[in-house]
This record gives structure tokens, sequence and C-alpha cells, in this order.
């Protein structure tokens, strides 16, 4: 039973990074500015390579009931941090524009996934299983910080920009 509970997760977790590159995609057509676009671009791949690595311990576990500790998320180099953080992308997003929109719902996403992932870590039988969720939290846990930091000081910005502080 959980073996087939299991892969039933594993499932879901596919899913939701699917959905997670789908918006991320929706964000790069709909973004004006290319340094914007390359941000939501970065974010969908690495959406893209967490369904490659769900896919591969999914098959791991169907075929021999175990995940596989050999089977590891690619990393060019570029992370989202480097990219969302600059100063270049942070004056070129309005606090009131798309993509602000899309990074809060970018953050809630990220929730969702967060609260998955350490769900079934918390209620996982297998120390192996344990630790795999618990490790894509953490990963999640990174695009949040990233992405709560940005809209943060977006939010920051627009306060500044309009003059809304009490004198």
């Amino acid at each position: 039973m959980e073996s087939s509970k299991t892969l039933e997760i594993l499932k879901q977790a596919i899913l939701l990074e699917k959905r997670g590159k789908a918006f991320y995609l929706n964000a790069v057509e709909n973004s004006k500015d290319p340094d914007v676009k390359r941000v939501f671009q970065i974010m969908a791949d690495e959406e893209d390579d967490h369904v490659r690595f769900l896919a591969l311990q999914f098959k791991s576990y169907q075929e021999d009931g175990k995940f596989d500790p050999k089977v590891a998320l690619n990393n060019d180099g570029v992370t989202v941090a480097d990219e969302v953080l600059s100063r270049n992308i942070k004056d070129k997003i309005s606090a009131a524009s798309f993509e602000a929109a899309a990074i809060a719902s970018a953050i809630d996403m990220e929730n969702r996934a967060i609260a998955a992932y350490s769900e079934r870590a918390k209620n996982a039988e297998n120390e192996d299983e344990r630790k795999f969720y618990h490790w894509l939290a953490e990963w999640e846990r990174g695009h949040h910080k990233i992405l709560f930091q940005l809209d943060e000081e977006l939010k920051e910005k627009i306060w500044n920009d309009n003059n809304f502080w009490p004198f």
C-alpha cells in the first residue's frame, strides 16, 4: 500500500511542477522586457528540471521500490538568485505590473509546493523517501525566499515612488 501511495504522491508532484512550468512560460510570453522574460524562463527551466528529476525517481521507485540516490538535478551554473535579485531586474519591474502580479502568484505556488513536500517528508515511513521530499521542500524554499525578497523590494519601491510615507 505504501508503494502505491508513494507513486501517487510522485505523480502529484510531477503535475505540480508541470503546472509551475506552464505558469512561468505564460509569464515569459506576457512580459515585455527581455531581462524579465529571462528570469521567468530560468524559473520555467528549473521546474522542467524538477519534472525530469521526479520522473526518474518515479521510474526508480516503480521498478525497485526505492529512490535512486544517484539521480541529481542539473545545474548549469545560472542561479535564480543571480538573475532575479539583480538591480537591473528590480528596476525593470513595476510593483503594479503584470510581472509583479506573476511574482506574487509564484510565491503562492511555491508555498503549495513547500507544504506538499514537507507534509510528505513528515509522513514518510522510509528514510530515503523522507530525505528526498525534505530536499525538494528545501529547493522550493529557496525559490520562495528569492521571490519573496523581490516582492518585498517591489512593494518598498512603489511605496517610495508614490510618497506613501506618513509625515
